[in-house]
């Protein structure tokens, strides 16, 4: 198939990647380059984010390997496949992964994660499709090149831009909470998706408070809109809220850790009829308890968000490109591709200053 390449710019036959060996290890490795078909783009990956969700696959062996992670991408295209007309190489692109088809029983109904073409990954920088943004280049599938790419504008960094992606997801997990203006909302976490959800929460108009044990991420949320934020060790978040909002609790709690014994804590934050939305718990393997009264007698929600909506794809792009400068403060540790073992270490195990992890490819 014919391919078109940059002016003056080669693209060589094999590349750096960070490839998932099993037994919780990333390993920098060459591999081929990717070779793009009819529909497809090369991008050239400039930055990824490492998500919460590539620890989990690591640490805990969700995929099989070998696979190439990484699907917060921000790139430039470096070739481009017949019949694609929207895009040309030099183009400075953000890539999503996973788009839905838009026409069956899930789409109509504005389930676009449980689409089935929704969860066929459509960017890979090798072995199965899984992202691929943890490598020098990638290749972007044709439902993905014709509905999700997001051009980036002059002056925003790639690094900045990588947050999109996960801005969407966030974004989602809002308007699934139904958080309106004027409502208390409880934010548990304020690592980077907790403080995306509180500033995200605060800009729609809802007053904000949150947990964290790390005092630098309690810090931090006050910068992304929080009103109190409390240490978990020293007080009860449920009496907290209850001493700032009358002896009422949170209208929405936002649960943005990975741990299943916070859900009862988030039930108990959460005013009677409230809602409790669940945003890390996506581990296939994990288990979950609570009192059957909290949902049965005080009438709480629970809900899960999982994953982008193409429906907040444009919005998504909107508050990244605008708010640059402040979500680029969430970036704490850079590191290279050869380095991509120390990368996941650190954002397996956050340290006292740490928040978001970026690959610079």
């Amino acid at each position: 198939m014919k391919q078109t390449e940059a002016p003056c710019v080669s693209v060589p036959h094999r590349m750096r990647a960070g490839v998932y060996r099993g037994s919780g290890r990333v390993v920098a490795e060459d591999v081929p380059v990717p070779e793009i078909q009819q529909g497809e783009v090369l991008i050239r990956v400039a930055a990824c984010g490492i998500c919460g969700t590539d620890v989990k696959k690591v640490r805990h062996g969700l995929v099989q390997p070998p696979q190439i992670l990484g699907h917060e991408i921000a790139g430039t295209i470096m070739r481009v496949g017949a019949g694609v007309d929207r895009w040309s190489i030099g183009d400075r692109i953000i890539s999503f992964h996973h788009i839905p088809c838009g026409v069956c029983f899930f789409c109509d109904r504005q389930l676009f994660s449980q689409c089935p073409q929704y969860k066929r990954v459509g960017v890979t920088a090798g072995f199965e499709a899984n992202g691929g943004g943890f490598a020098q280049y990638v290749r972007v599938m044709p439902w993905i090149v014709e509905r999700g790419m997001v051009r980036i504008p002059k002056g925003v960094a790639f690094e900045e831009a990588t947050f999109v992606e996960p801005v969407n997801t966030c974004l989602k997990a809002i308007h699934k909470a139904r958080i309106v203006r004027d409502e208390v909302v409880f934010v548990i976490g304020q690592g980077p998706i907790g403080l995306l959800l509180t500033f995200l929460a605060r800009d729609v108009g809802a007053t904000v408070l949150t947990s964290d044990p790390l005092p630098f991420r309690r810090q931090m949320s006050f910068r992304f809109g929080a009103t109190e934020s409390v240490d978990p060790a020293a007080k009860d978040p449920a009496a907290e809220i209850r001493r700032f909002r009358g002896n009422i609790g949170a209208d929405a709690v936002l649960l943005a850790v990975p741990d299943p014994k916070l859900v009862p804590i988030a039930l108990n934050i959460a005013r009677p009829g409230g809602r409790v939305l669940l945003f890390a718990q996506n581990d296939p393997l994990m288990q979950i308890e609570f009192p059957a009264a909290s949902v049965g007698i005080e009438e709480k929600e629970i809900l899960g968000s999982y994953s982008a909506s193409v429906e907040w794809q444009d919005e998504s792009a909107k508050l990244v490109f605008q708010n640059r400068a402040l979500l680029g403060e969430l970036i704490s540790h850079r590191f290279p591709l050869d380095a991509i073992s120390g990368a996941f270490e650190m954002a397996s195990h956050p340290a006292q200053n740490s928040l978001k992890v970026v690959v610079l490819p």
